[in-house]
């Protein structure tokens, strides 16, 4: 008779999930990559100074773009007084309640 046994752990014993304990000490000691799994060389790559370098380029233009943005639709927006310092919540609330103001003027006419 055979006996067939389903386990849910590995049967290694070492760590949990997929592709753990795959990287050995030789591994770690000469940064070889070679027995990696792809969220370490993922994790590896994100930690050098060039990526991070430009991680952070690339956000500070995104972050720049975005308050582009919100500049150019502040100044379609009427406030009294018309230099009138605006938060981005105050921005899009404000310009949903203009919206509004002009779709409802276009229904009366």
């Amino acid at each position: 008779m055979v006996h067939l046994t389903l386990s849910l752990f590995p049967q290694s014993g070492h760590g949990s999930g997929r592709g753990a304990g795959r990287c050995n000490r030789a591994n770690q000691e000469n940064g070889s990559t070679a027995g990696l799994t792809r969220e370490e060389r993922r994790r590896r790559r994100r930690a050098t100074l060039k990526y991070r370098t430009a991680h952070a380029t690339r956000e500070r233009l995104r972050v720049e773009a975005f308050n582009v943005a919100f500049g150019e639709l502040r100044k379609l927006l009427p406030t009294l007084p018309p230099d009138k310092k605006l938060s981005k919540i105050e921005i899009l609330r404000l310009a949903i309640c203009y919206i509004s103001y002009l779709n409802h003027v276009l229904e009366l006419s």
